[in-house]
């Protein structure tokens, strides 16, 4: 027969589990409202009809009536023309600034988290500085510095060297443009992984035998190997939807990337809208992959931690 103390604690545990639901819920209802029902309004009008007569998309809310044409021409076009070579650019343009963004930010985010010290918190303001100004503010920033009588070319004409053209469709404009906008969001998490090290694990490959540069490539390294894959993960996901910064950084064809294409069709040729759904619904599922490659990789991790 239970006891009191054991019917109570059942009850109290009980009380628990419903005080945590009810506060989970309106953090569900706000994912229902702003996530699911605008994801089926895509579907709804990449697989609906176009108006005969506005030749405007009507989105079709009944599955049984979809028609998967669009989407067919777009996943047809993907692999071939211009679609094609867009979309093999926007990966290349996103791995080249990840790779930057590594390069760059892993010094920062070690700096910060091993050698900073009481300075730690000033230099995490720095870090967090740029996201009080808008992107967009941001980015217009760096127009006015590369224009062709701006800053930068200012600067290197007085050391002697030809001035450039930044703006006029340089794929390394857009690529630096990435990584300035996103480079924050790969430093903190990375940062919070480096600062999770317990130093005596250190101490002890030092112990051991192990040289500075040993240490770090052996245990530092392979440790924040989750904080890297994290960062990048964030990273990634919006440069691939990314319209504005090629737009603003160079504005060419050359350098136009799929967040271009789709703000293309849904915005500029209204009898294409269907075609920037399908396309945003293509671009999600890449999207989605790499999220779910990353869920995969914690929770194998976490799997070995705990054998």
């Amino acid at each position: 027969m239970p006891t009191n103390l054991q019917a109570a604690e059942t009850d109290s545990v009980g009380l628990k589990d419903w005080v945590w639901k009810a506060a989970a819920a309106p953090g569900l209802v706000w994912l229902v409202l702003l996530f699911v029902v605008p994801f089926y309004a895509i579907l709804a009008i990449a697989m609906g009809r176009l108006h005969p007569v506005q030749l405007r998309p009507v989105p079709e809310w009944n599955p049984l009536q979809w028609d998967l044409g669009p989407f067919g021409e777009v996943w047809s076009g993907l692999f071939g023309g211009q679609l094609g070579v867009i979309a093999i650019r926007t990966l290349l343009y996103v791995l080249a600034a990840c790779a930057l963004s590594v390069l760059i930010g892993y010094p920062v985010a070690y700096f910060v988290a091993r050698k900073a010290g009481k300075r730690k918190g000033l230099f995490l303001l720095l870090i967090l500085a740029p996201f009080w100004i808008n992107y967009l503010m941001r980015m217009l920033a760096w127009v006015n510095l590369l224009h062709n009588d701006g800053f930068v070319n200012t600067a290197i004409t007085a050391v002697g060297l030809a001035p450039q053209d930044w703006l006029g469709g340089r794929p390394s404009t857009v690529i630096l443009g990435l990584v300035y906008g996103y480079i924050p969001f790969f430093i903190l998490p990375l940062y919070a992984a480096l600062d999770r090290i317990d130093g005596q694990v250190l101490e002890a490959a030092r112990d051991l035998g192990a040289s500075t540069r040993a240490a770090f490539f052996r245990v530092t390294l392979p440790l924040s190997k989750q904080g890297i894959l994290a960062g990048l993960v964030i990273i990634m996901l919006p440069m691939f939807g990314d319209y504005y910064t090629p737009n603003l950084l160079s504005g060419s064809p050359r350098t136009q990337m799929i967040g271009n294409q789709i703000d293309q069709y849904v915005n500029q040729t209204t009898s294409q809208g269907r075609h920037g759904a399908a396309l945003t619904l293509i671009l999600m599922m890449a999207v989605a992959l790499l999220m779910l490659y990353y869920l995969f990789n914690i929770a194998r991790v976490t799997e070995e931690a705990r054998e």
